[in-house]
């Protein structure tokens, strides 16, 4: 079972509560799925019931109570707790688990690097408002990006013409002079003014990628640091470790083909940090577009890469080792977050090389 169909099953369960008349409220329309944190147990949680309580007329802790009740009688759950205030922990059937991640890793190599993307949708294009300042207009590029992902429509206007070198070494195509243009309407949906602290030095001598990774990686509120740094090739470069994690994927997949073996999802024992930040990563993208805030993206991305270094050398197979349904598992869920931190990249604008 994955986060979307527990979503829809504590949803199930609540419809049912409310045809009981064990509750009386409206049924969301979702209830948020996440790993339990901490004083949590189990393999999820959420807060259905304390969204619910006051609509109920009821405390947190016995609309979880009513809901734990209707959850247990549900296909792929094992057990549920109530903890804290009211949050649900849901354990779900040892079996099951191995297949939600299975299908995890299956849905996310179908996609590739548009998985979490939306699907496009009918809407006012936003227009994006920025300064003649190159990290307004690479905040701004990425923001584009992000909202395009999440199936809307974007443009992008600067207030003074921009420098050849800027559209040339960063990227930023298709940036309109809005000068004279008539204010915008009033409906915070079709426009935004995109306004980050500016960055103290000229970043294009760190070139495209480290430039954009620099400018994007800092919180809008945020002074960027423009150094040499973000070029050196060592663990201590956040850019670096994304980059590196995804090439060593390649280099797996290549490795493993000479071997004779391919990719297939399957049970594995898998580092539970990486599982859950995979999961997350359509939440991510979602909440970046939303807020505007590129960096979330960013901070995600080496979150991704830290987690799944640690676990590639189990990848291939040892010495006179022979490639085994296990391998062929690994191998999927590290070409899984392979294409999770090639998308990232790419919705902010830097590449995503397969050599490194």
């Amino acid at each position: 079972m994955t986060p979307v169909e527990l979503s829809r099953t504590v949803l199930r369960a609540v419809r049912r509560a409310v045809d009981t008349g064990e509750l009386k409220v409206s049924v969301p329309e979702r209830a948020v799925v996440t790993r339990p944190g901490p004083g949590g147990c189990g393999d999820y949680a959420t807060n259905i019931a304390l969204q619910l309580a006051r609509p109920a007329g009821q405390p947190a802790p016995r609309v979880a109570q009513v809901l734990k009740a209707h959850l247990l009688g549900l296909d792929g759950i094992g057990d549920v707790s109530v903890t804290g205030p009211g949050f649900l922990n849901i354990s779900l059937r040892d079996d099951d688990a191995e297949a939600a991640l299975a299908r995890l890793v299956d849905g996310i190599l179908s996609a590739g690097s548009e998985y979490g993307h939306a699907p496009r949708r009918a809407g006012a294009v936003v227009r994006i408002r920025c300064p003649r300042d190159v990290r307004a207009l690479v905040v701004a590029d990425a923001v584009a990006r992000l909202l395009r992902s999440q199936g809307g429509r974007a443009s992008i206007g600067c207030e003074e013409p921009l420098p050849a070198e800027w559209e040339h070494v960063l990227g930023l195509l298709g940036v309109r002079d809005v000068r004279g243009d008539a204010p915008d309407d009033g409906d915070a949906s079709a426009g935004i003014t995109v306004r980050p602290v500016p960055a103290p030095a000229d970043p294009l001598p760190l070139g495209r990628d480290a430039a954009r990774w620099a400018l994007l990686l800092p919180a809008a509120h945020d002074r960027p640091r423009i150094t040499d740094d973000h070029l050196v090739q060592r663990e201590s470069n956040p850019l670096f470790r994304v980059r590196y994690a995804h090439a060593r994927t390649r280099a797996l997949s290549r490795n493993a083909a000479d071997l004779g073996f391919s990719a297939q999802p399957g049970p594995v024992e898998a580092p539970r940090d990486l599982v859950t930040l995979l999961e997350d990563h359509p939440r991510v993208l979602e909440r970046a577009a939303a807020r505007r805030a590129p960096d979330c993206l960013a901070r995600h991305l080496v979150g991704v890469a830290d987690a799944v270094l640690p676990f590639l050398p189990s990848v291939l197979p040892r010495g006179e080792e022979k490639p085994s349904a296990a391998h062929r598992a690994r191998l999927a869920l590290a070409e899984a977050a392979g294409a999770v931190l090639a998308g990232g990249l790419s919705l902010l604008g830097i590449d995503a090389p397969d050599h490194l």
